[in-house]
């Protein structure tokens, strides 16, 4: 069980981009040292699946995740929104004790 679920939005945006990117069937997300708040994330789209990741999936929408960026991602929400500043893939991480305004770094 990964605890890490994907929402209508995001699994929509997912589809819609993998059908125009010939070969590639999965977004990879990943958790990286840096960023302005200590980890930031990572997406990817890819092709492989590595034997330590593990696949979430919605509405035919998958996202691989490795083992060690699970570890900072349970119960997180990926998420696609749809803003006046511009549309982008979101992560809503119970676990983060502080974002900062670019959404895509975090710290623990």
């Amino acid at each position: 069980m990964s605890d890490v679920t994907l929402s209508p939005s995001a699994a929509k945006r997912i589809n819609a981009i993998l059908a125009k990117q010939s070969g590639k069937d999965f977004l990879r997300v990943s958790v990286e040292g840096g960023g302005c708040s200590g980890f930031s994330y990572k997406f990817d789209l890819d092709d492989t699946k590595n034997d330590d990741d593990i696949v979430v999936e919605r509405d035919g929408a998958r996202v691989l995740i490795d083992e060690m960026s699970l570890e900072f991602m349970r119960g997180s929400e990926i998420d696609f929104s749809t803003e006046l500043i511009g549309a982008a893939f979101k992560i809503n991480n119970p676990n983060a004790t502080a974002a900062c305004g670019c959404g895509t770094s975090f710290s623990l």
